[in-house]
């Protein structure tokens, strides 16, 4: 046993001592370890000089009261933008394309033969009076006891196709279907008075052949009229008319038979 007790002492022997490891392994300098401590040597009280790298920051005390919180929410941008853009916005009947004032404007150059037409608001695409006007004469036909809808429409929707086709191909400027049909409709409306004397009295005899010649000769003109105002075909008037009065010529036979 003496001889282990020997043999541990004299194992390794150095001049290492674990007193010079405290005191100078860990001074870098002259500053102090708040680590190298013994224990219950250590203050506590102090906070930790070393922060963990992503770690959190601590955030900021609530200062606000209970259900009020403090208003920090301001608007954004485009929201101001859009809030402040419905003021601005133009009426609805503008934005459908229906202008009282031009269907006025049209209405009476379509009454009024003579009338020089205008041709930037002839150009519009506006198709809200010739729906009306296609109704109205629907209707007086109807009066008559002659359901012919289908036919108006039918036959108004073939004779803008042949005529936009036709003017396209005459014009050098071209013109839109929109415009055909905004046109063809709006001279719709001598016709209307033509299916309202049918209501009256009948149109088979002379004077109701006079009055129909007459409409369907009012219809194409005005027709005729506004589109050489409007796409500048001058001195083709009578060659655009022609078209037109075949077309309405086919409406006045619905409103005398």
């Amino acid at each position: 046993m003496s001889s282990f007790d020997n043999l541990n002492t004299d194992f390794y022997q150095s001049s290492y001592s674990v007193d010079d490891q405290s005191q100078s392994g860990y001074a870098y300098g002259n500053t102090e370890d708040p680590y190298n401590k013994p224990y219950g040597q250590y203050d506590y009280s102090q906070p930790m000089g070393y922060t963990a790298p992503g770690m959190m920051q601590p955030q900021q005390p609530y200062t606000g009261q209970i259900f009020q919180p403090a208003q920090t929410y301001s608007p954004s941008p485009a929201q101001s933008m859009y809030s402040s853009s419905f003021d601005d916005e133009p009426p609805l009947l503008e934005e459908l394309g229906i202008n009282f004032d031009h269907i006025w404007q049209k209405t009476l150059t379509v009454l009024h033969p003579m009338k020089v037409a205008d041709g930037s608001i002839m150009n519009e695409t506006d198709l809200a009076g010739p729906m009306v006007f296609c109704l109205a004469f629907g209707a007086t036909l109807l009066l008559s006891g002659k359901i012919q809808f289908g036919y108006v429409y039918g036959i108004s929707a073939i004779g803008c196709l042949g005529m936009y086709c036709l003017l396209n191909l005459m014009s050098m400027t071209g013109v839109s279907f929109g415009c055909v049909a905004s046109v063809l409709g709006y001279c719709l409306l001598p016709m209307i008075l033509l299916s309202s004397f049918g209501v009256l009295f009948s149109l088979q005899g002379m004077m109701g052949i006079i009055i129909t010649a007459a409409i369907i000769g009012w219809c194409s003109f005005s027709a005729s009229k506004i589109f050489i105002s409007a796409l500048a075909m001058d001195r083709q008037q009578l060659l655009v008319a022609y078209p037109c009065a075949l077309l309405y010529g086919v409406f006045a036979l619905i409103s005398v038979f």
